[in-house]
Protein backbone atom coordinates (compact mmCIF):
# COMPACT_ATOMS: atom_id res chain seq x y z
CA UNK A 1 0.00 0.00 0.00
CA UNK A 2 1.74 3.23 -1.25
CA UNK A 3 2.07 5.78 1.34
CA UNK A 4 -0.05 9.01 1.01
CA UNK A 5 1.43 12.57 -0.33
CA UNK A 6 2.43 14.78 2.15
CA UNK A 7 1.01 18.02 1.77
CA UNK A 8 3.50 20.67 1.57
CA UNK A 9 2.37 24.19 3.40
CA UNK A 10 4.48 27.67 2.80
CA UNK A 11 3.80 30.86 5.18
CA UNK A 12 3.92 33.90 3.17
CA UNK A 13 4.31 36.82 4.98
CA UNK A 14 3.61 40.33 4.34
CA UNK A 15 4.42 43.50 6.15
CA UNK A 16 1.78 45.79 5.59
CA UNK A 17 2.67 49.19 5.66
CA UNK A 18 1.97 51.30 8.93
CA UNK A 19 0.03 54.02 8.47
CA UNK A 20 -1.71 52.32 5.43
CA UNK A 21 -2.00 48.43 5.99
CA UNK A 22 -3.04 47.67 2.91
CA UNK A 23 -0.86 46.05 0.07
CA UNK A 24 -2.69 45.53 -3.65
CA UNK A 25 -1.62 42.81 -6.24
CA UNK A 26 -2.61 43.73 -9.38
CA UNK A 27 -1.86 44.08 -13.20
CA UNK A 28 -0.63 41.49 -15.88
CA UNK A 29 1.67 39.64 -13.98
CA UNK A 30 -1.28 38.22 -11.77
CA UNK A 31 -2.22 35.79 -13.89
CA UNK A 32 -2.46 32.61 -12.46
CA UNK A 33 -1.56 29.31 -14.07
CA UNK A 34 -2.93 26.52 -15.14
CA UNK A 35 -0.38 24.14 -13.07
CA UNK A 36 -1.81 23.20 -10.18
CA UNK A 37 0.91 23.79 -7.53
CA UNK A 38 1.88 21.11 -5.01
CA UNK A 39 2.29 23.29 -2.55
CA UNK A 40 -0.84 25.04 -0.17
CA UNK A 41 0.33 28.42 1.15
CA UNK A 42 -1.38 30.57 3.29
CA UNK A 43 -0.61 34.26 4.96
CA UNK A 44 -0.72 36.54 8.05
CA UNK A 45 -3.53 39.03 6.49
CA UNK A 46 -7.04 38.86 4.85
CA UNK A 47 -6.90 38.32 1.38
CA UNK A 48 -9.58 39.37 -1.06
CA UNK A 49 -9.26 38.48 -4.86
CA UNK A 50 -11.16 39.56 -7.98
CA UNK A 51 -10.86 36.97 -11.06
CA UNK A 52 -11.05 39.50 -13.98
CA UNK A 53 -10.74 36.59 -16.36
CA UNK A 54 -11.21 32.85 -17.81
CA UNK A 55 -11.73 30.47 -14.93
CA UNK A 56 -10.80 27.63 -12.70
CA UNK A 57 -10.29 26.27 -8.74
CA UNK A 58 -9.20 27.16 -5.30
CA UNK A 59 -8.45 24.36 -3.28
CA UNK A 60 -8.97 24.45 0.56
CA UNK A 61 -8.53 21.94 2.63
CA UNK A 62 -8.32 18.85 0.16
CA UNK A 63 -11.79 20.66 -1.52
CA UNK A 64 -11.85 21.85 -4.87
CA UNK A 65 -14.05 24.90 -5.41
CA UNK A 66 -15.01 26.22 -8.70
CA UNK A 67 -14.44 30.08 -9.83
CA UNK A 68 -15.12 32.10 -13.03
CA UNK A 69 -14.56 35.79 -14.53
CA UNK A 70 -16.14 38.21 -11.83
CA UNK A 71 -15.98 35.97 -8.55
CA UNK A 72 -14.53 36.96 -5.44
CA UNK A 73 -12.72 35.19 -3.15
CA UNK A 74 -12.25 35.97 0.58
CA UNK A 75 -9.44 33.83 2.32
CA UNK A 76 -8.87 34.16 5.98
CA UNK A 77 -5.78 34.73 7.59
CA UNK A 78 -3.94 31.23 8.43
CA UNK A 79 -5.85 29.53 5.79
CA UNK A 80 -4.00 27.33 3.61
CA UNK A 81 -5.14 27.39 -0.10
CA UNK A 82 -3.89 27.13 -3.74
CA UNK A 83 -5.30 28.89 -7.03
CA UNK A 84 -5.22 27.12 -10.99
CA UNK A 85 -6.79 28.32 -14.02
CA UNK A 86 -8.58 25.97 -16.09
CA UNK A 87 -6.45 23.99 -18.74
CA UNK A 88 -5.07 26.04 -21.46
CA UNK A 89 -5.66 29.44 -19.54
CA UNK A 90 -4.59 31.96 -17.15
CA UNK A 91 -7.07 34.00 -15.68
CA UNK A 92 -6.17 37.63 -14.21
CA UNK A 93 -6.28 38.39 -11.00
CA UNK A 94 -6.21 41.19 -8.29
CA UNK A 95 -5.39 40.95 -4.62
CA UNK A 96 -6.03 43.03 -2.00
CA UNK A 97 -4.40 42.07 1.66
CA UNK A 98 -5.07 43.93 4.45
CA UNK A 99 -5.43 44.20 8.23
CA UNK A 100 -8.72 45.01 9.32
CA UNK A 101 -7.99 45.82 13.13
CA UNK A 102 -5.20 47.52 12.30
CA UNK A 103 -6.87 49.29 9.32
CA UNK A 104 -10.41 50.50 11.42
CA UNK A 105 -8.74 50.63 15.09
CA UNK A 106 -9.27 54.63 15.22
CA UNK A 107 -12.24 54.26 13.59
CA UNK A 108 -14.12 53.46 17.27
CA UNK A 109 -14.04 54.93 20.36
CA UNK A 110 -13.28 51.85 22.63
CA UNK A 111 -9.53 50.39 22.67
CA UNK A 112 -11.13 47.01 23.28
CA UNK A 113 -13.26 47.03 19.91
CA UNK A 114 -11.39 44.14 18.25
CA UNK A 115 -13.37 44.52 14.73
CA UNK A 116 -12.17 41.35 13.28
CA UNK A 117 -14.08 38.55 13.62
CA UNK A 118 -12.91 35.15 12.77
CA UNK A 119 -14.13 33.73 9.40
CA UNK A 120 -12.55 30.76 8.93
CA UNK A 121 -14.07 27.43 8.84
CA UNK A 122 -17.28 28.02 6.76
CA UNK A 123 -18.47 25.71 3.55
CA UNK A 124 -15.83 25.49 1.39
CA UNK A 125 -18.01 27.04 -1.53
CA UNK A 126 -18.57 30.49 0.58
CA UNK A 127 -14.94 31.31 0.12
CA UNK A 128 -16.20 32.38 -3.51
CA UNK A 129 -18.43 34.83 -4.21
CA UNK A 130 -20.10 35.28 -7.31
CA UNK A 131 -20.70 38.25 -8.89
CA UNK A 132 -24.71 37.56 -9.65
CA UNK A 133 -25.40 36.59 -6.22
CA UNK A 134 -23.35 38.89 -4.36
CA UNK A 135 -22.82 41.90 -7.02
CA UNK A 136 -22.23 44.57 -3.87
CA UNK A 137 -19.32 42.74 -3.04
CA UNK A 138 -18.07 42.25 -6.46
CA UNK A 139 -18.88 46.92 -6.91
CA UNK A 140 -17.38 47.34 -4.07
CA UNK A 141 -13.85 45.49 -4.54
CA UNK A 142 -13.87 46.43 -8.58
CA UNK A 143 -13.73 50.18 -6.78
CA UNK A 144 -11.14 49.67 -4.08
CA UNK A 145 -8.97 47.91 -7.11
CA UNK A 146 -9.58 51.09 -9.17
CA UNK A 147 -9.05 53.42 -6.36
CA UNK A 148 -5.70 51.79 -5.27
CA UNK A 149 -4.59 51.51 -8.38
CA UNK A 150 -5.10 55.05 -9.30
CA UNK A 151 -3.97 56.58 -6.80
CA UNK A 152 -5.85 59.90 -7.07
CA UNK A 153 -5.56 62.66 -3.61
CA UNK A 154 -7.32 61.16 -0.93
CA UNK A 155 -6.79 57.51 -2.52
CA UNK A 156 -6.33 56.40 1.40
CA UNK A 157 -9.59 57.91 2.64
CA UNK A 158 -11.61 56.72 0.09
CA UNK A 159 -9.81 52.91 0.22
CA UNK A 160 -10.58 53.08 3.75
CA UNK A 161 -14.03 53.72 3.73
CA UNK A 162 -14.67 51.22 1.11
CA UNK A 163 -12.65 48.56 2.60
CA UNK A 164 -14.98 49.28 5.92
CA UNK A 165 -18.27 48.94 3.70
CA UNK A 166 -16.69 45.65 2.37
CA UNK A 167 -15.71 44.19 5.52
CA UNK A 168 -18.81 44.80 7.29
CA UNK A 169 -20.84 43.74 4.10
CA UNK A 170 -18.66 39.95 4.10
CA UNK A 171 -19.24 39.64 7.96
CA UNK A 172 -22.77 40.00 7.53
CA UNK A 173 -22.79 37.20 4.70
CA UNK A 174 -20.54 35.15 6.56
CA UNK A 175 -22.84 35.59 9.95
CA UNK A 176 -25.46 33.72 8.56
CA UNK A 177 -23.10 30.83 8.94
CA UNK A 178 -21.88 31.59 12.16
CA UNK A 179 -23.28 29.04 13.92
CA UNK A 180 -21.92 26.19 11.65
CA UNK A 181 -18.91 28.09 12.26
CA UNK A 182 -18.07 27.86 15.60
CA UNK A 183 -18.83 24.47 16.10
CA UNK A 184 -16.66 23.76 13.09
CA UNK A 185 -14.08 25.66 14.67
CA UNK A 186 -14.12 23.38 18.11
CA UNK A 187 -13.43 20.40 16.17
CA UNK A 188 -9.99 18.65 16.21
CA UNK A 189 -10.35 15.93 13.14
CA UNK A 190 -7.53 15.06 10.58
CA UNK A 191 -6.98 17.03 7.52
CA UNK A 192 -7.32 20.36 9.09
CA UNK A 193 -5.00 22.92 9.31
CA UNK A 194 -3.33 21.95 12.95
CA UNK A 195 -1.22 24.75 13.92
CA UNK A 196 -3.84 27.35 12.67
CA UNK A 197 -5.25 28.07 16.10
CA UNK A 198 -1.66 28.47 17.63
CA UNK A 199 -0.95 30.76 14.90
CA UNK A 200 -4.41 32.92 15.72
CA UNK A 201 -3.34 32.82 19.54
CA UNK A 202 -0.03 33.84 19.12
CA UNK A 203 -1.23 37.23 16.82
CA UNK A 204 -3.85 38.13 19.28
CA UNK A 205 -1.69 37.31 22.75
CA UNK A 206 2.01 37.73 21.63
CA UNK A 207 2.28 40.55 24.65
CA UNK A 208 1.77 37.79 26.77
CA UNK A 209 3.53 34.86 28.13
CA UNK A 210 3.38 31.78 25.88
CA UNK A 211 4.86 28.56 26.75
CA UNK A 212 5.18 25.96 23.95
CA UNK A 213 3.68 23.04 25.98
CA UNK A 214 0.51 25.30 26.06
CA UNK A 215 0.89 25.73 22.61
CA UNK A 216 1.29 22.06 21.94
CA UNK A 217 -1.80 21.56 23.84
CA UNK A 218 -3.70 24.02 21.95
CA UNK A 219 -3.18 21.24 19.02
CA UNK A 220 -3.38 18.50 20.89
CA UNK A 221 -0.26 17.31 19.83
CA UNK A 222 2.63 16.24 22.15
CA UNK A 223 5.55 19.20 22.76
CA UNK A 224 8.11 17.42 20.60
CA UNK A 225 5.60 16.35 17.48
CA UNK A 226 4.33 20.01 17.96
CA UNK A 227 8.01 21.39 17.36
CA UNK A 228 8.29 19.43 14.51
CA UNK A 229 5.20 20.21 13.22
CA UNK A 230 5.23 24.05 13.37
CA UNK A 231 9.18 24.06 12.21
CA UNK A 232 7.80 21.90 8.68
CA UNK A 233 5.16 24.82 8.19
CA UNK A 234 6.78 27.77 9.71
CA UNK A 235 10.04 27.20 9.02
CA UNK A 236 11.09 28.42 12.28
CA UNK A 237 10.60 27.28 15.65
CA UNK A 238 7.72 28.69 17.80
CA UNK A 239 10.00 30.28 19.76
CA UNK A 240 11.13 31.96 16.83
CA UNK A 241 8.01 32.77 15.08
CA UNK A 242 7.18 34.08 18.52
CA UNK A 243 9.96 36.64 18.86
CA UNK A 244 9.85 37.72 15.02
CA UNK A 245 6.21 38.56 15.56
CA UNK A 246 6.78 40.56 18.91
CA UNK A 247 9.96 42.17 16.90
CA UNK A 248 7.71 43.38 14.08
CA UNK A 249 5.09 45.22 16.12
CA UNK A 250 8.19 46.61 18.19
CA UNK A 251 8.56 47.98 14.96
CA UNK A 252 5.51 49.49 13.92
CA UNK A 253 5.34 51.08 17.45
CA UNK A 254 8.66 52.49 17.27
CA UNK A 255 7.63 54.32 13.98
CA UNK A 256 4.49 55.51 14.85
CA UNK A 257 4.81 56.64 18.71
CA UNK A 258 6.57 58.63 20.82
CA UNK A 259 7.19 55.56 23.91
CA UNK A 260 10.28 54.95 24.77
CA UNK A 261 12.14 51.38 23.59
CA UNK A 262 11.41 50.48 27.12
CA UNK A 263 8.20 50.94 27.08
CA UNK A 264 7.63 49.03 23.60
CA UNK A 265 9.55 46.30 24.69
CA UNK A 266 7.56 45.93 27.48
CA UNK A 267 4.23 46.56 25.33
CA UNK A 268 4.88 43.58 22.69
CA UNK A 269 6.06 41.05 25.50
CA UNK A 270 9.59 41.13 26.71
CA UNK A 271 10.22 41.22 30.51
CA UNK A 272 13.82 42.48 29.65
CA UNK A 273 15.56 45.41 28.06
CA UNK A 274 18.77 43.49 27.20
CA UNK A 275 16.42 40.03 25.73
CA UNK A 276 14.36 42.36 23.99
CA UNK A 277 17.71 44.15 22.49
CA UNK A 278 19.42 40.64 21.55
CA UNK A 279 16.22 39.92 20.07
CA UNK A 280 15.96 42.81 17.86
CA UNK A 281 19.87 43.23 16.62
CA UNK A 282 19.73 39.14 16.01
CA UNK A 283 16.64 39.85 13.65
CA UNK A 284 17.01 43.22 11.98
CA UNK A 285 20.45 43.40 11.88
CA UNK A 286 21.45 46.72 14.17
CA UNK A 287 20.35 47.90 17.48
CA UNK A 288 16.57 49.31 18.04
CA UNK A 289 18.40 52.76 18.50
CA UNK A 290 20.26 52.37 15.30
CA UNK A 291 17.33 51.34 13.55
CA UNK A 292 14.98 54.19 14.80
CA UNK A 293 17.63 57.03 13.69
CA UNK A 294 18.10 55.38 10.35
CA UNK A 295 14.37 55.10 9.73
CA UNK A 296 14.48 58.64 10.66
CA UNK A 297 16.73 59.73 8.31
CA UNK A 298 15.38 57.41 5.23
CA UNK A 299 13.00 58.98 2.94
CA UNK A 300 10.85 56.25 2.84
CA UNK A 301 10.42 53.80 5.71
CA UNK A 302 10.78 50.47 3.71
CA UNK A 303 13.58 48.70 4.54
CA UNK A 304 13.27 45.54 6.34
CA UNK A 305 10.26 44.57 4.65
CA UNK A 306 9.97 41.38 6.38
CA UNK A 307 11.17 39.87 10.12
CA UNK A 308 12.25 36.12 9.19
CA UNK A 309 12.47 34.68 5.60
CA UNK A 310 9.66 32.47 6.05
CA UNK A 311 9.25 29.90 3.36
CA UNK A 312 6.95 31.58 0.13
CA UNK A 313 6.62 35.09 -0.96
CA UNK A 314 7.97 38.00 1.10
Amino acid sequence: MSRKKKIIIEYRHYSLPINFPVLLLSGDRWKISDIKSEHLHFHDCLEIGICHSHSGFMEIEGNSVPFKAGDVTCVPRFLPHTTYSSQGSASLWSYIFFSPNELFKNLFRSPDNSFERPMPNMKISNYILSKEKYPKVYNLVSIIVDELNQRNPFFRESARGLLLSLYIELLRIYSKNEKLAYQMAYQSQEGTFVISEVLEYIYKNYMSSITIDFLADLCHLSTTHFRRIFHEIMGASPLEFINSTRIEEACKLLRSTEDSILSISEQVGFHSISSFNRCFAKLIGESPRAWCTRMLQSEYQSAKASILEFTGWL
